[in-house]
């Protein structure tokens, strides 16, 4: 249950990531409000990974038994995985602070 649970989770807030940021990408608006609109729902998306990251941690601490470590491993991978997209969440949220002029704002 805690491979389909942890992979389930992590697949689902992967998803919705993909899917708010393309949403916001193509949202036709000016280029300031999209990089505020988009830096608030990665903000939001890095607290989720962060609430999964602990409850994942929360679930290794139960591992007892042997079919339990072998979902450790499972668990240990979306680790993994959650923080290499905190990671990619930062740097994108970096990316999109640096002021680029829009021909809207150029003005």
């Amino acid at each position: 249950m805690a491979k389909n649970s942890g992979s389930s989770l992590f697949g689902f807030v992967a998803g919705a990531a993909a899917g708010a940021l393309l949403g916001v990408l193509f949202a036709p608006d000016k280029g300031r409000n999209t990089r505020e609109r988009l830096s608030y729902k990665l903000d939001k998306y890095r607290e989720e990974l962060e609430d999964l990251i602990e409850d994942l941690l929360e679930e290794r601490k139960v591992a007892v038994t042997a079919a339990k470590s072998e979902g450790q491993k499972v668990i240990d991978d979306a680790i993994k995985h959650a923080e290499e997209l905190m990671g990619e969440v930062d740097a994108l949220k970096e990316r999109i602070s640096t002021p680029v002029l829009d021909d809207e704002e150029e003005v």
